[in-house]
């Protein structure tokens, strides 16, 4: 059996033992079948990957990261403080932050900006209007669960970075136009469907099939975001259409 089968069966079956205990009342060990997902991943990614992408691994690595200091922290003895947990929401977020940011800059980096602005102004007007509404009621939502203002600026700026990657990535299709581009705006539209059900999880009601739809969205994105990464970034951007009239 090859390493990547055996890899992608640990993935799989974090998954399905995940939802067996999520929806069990397992709620502890469903957390750690969780967050060892997408570290299984990145580690098939650094070892079995064929075209390995430096800002691709910083994404990768930088989101493990953040998912294995929270296991880290669970574990620990209970802290009365709560200094613990404050470390692990800012650090862990600023984690995830950083991660989203470098899979913006790999994005950002297969774009000619000139040729998209050029070309795409509706969409870019109409895709950032939705951007903007996305972030607000996400924020409109997180606001009176906080209990210090900064961390509304705080969950401000990660919102605004994760939503980001949905009207970037879909530029990046319309302007690549090839099977990469499409498993990168797949990735990233899951990643934020996963961002939303945490949201909903956490500041509106814990509910077992919130936390499900978060992971199985996430398993998804990485999905689609191993995947694109087997491809190289080549397509139809600067095609010229004529139009014959009958």
């Amino acid at each position: 059996m090859s390493k990547s089968k055996v890899l992608i069966g640990f993935v799989l079956m974090c998954y399905v033992l995940f939802a067996i205990f999520e929806f069990s009342g397992y709620d502890a060990v469903a957390y750690y079948l969780h967050y060892l997902m997408v570290p299984f991943i990145t580690l098939a990614y650094l070892f079995l990957g064929n075209k390995k992408n430096s800002l691709f691994i910083l994404f990768l690595v930088f989101y493990s990261l953040s998912d294995l200091m929270g296991l880290l922290i669970s574990s620990l003895p209970y802290d009365e403080s709560q200094k613990l947990y404050d470390f692990e929401y800012y650090f862990g977020n600023l984690l995830y932050l950083l991660s989203y940011l470098f899979l913006i800059i790999k994005i950002s980096k297969s774009i000619n900006l000139k040729h998209v602005v050029k070309h795409f102004k509706i969409h870019i007007v109409v895709l950032t209007a939705l951007g903007i509404y996305l972030v607000f009621v996400l924020q409109g939502v997180i606001s009176d669960g906080l209990e210090y203002e900064g961390d509304y600026y705080f969950e401000l700026i990660y919102n605004i970075v994760s939503v980001a990657l949905l009207p970037l990535s879909l530029l990046n299709y319309f302007y690549r136009d090839n099977r990469k581009a499409l498993y990168l705006f797949l990735g990233s539209l899951f990643i934020v469907f996963s961002e939303v059900m945490v949201v909903a999880h956490i500041y509106v009601k814990e509910m077992s099939i919130l936390n499900f739809l978060s992971a199985t969205f996430t398993l998804i994105a990485f999905y689609f975001y191993y995947q694109q990464s087997k491809f190289k970034n080549v397509g139809n951007q600067h095609k010229h259409f004529r139009v014959i009239e009958n």
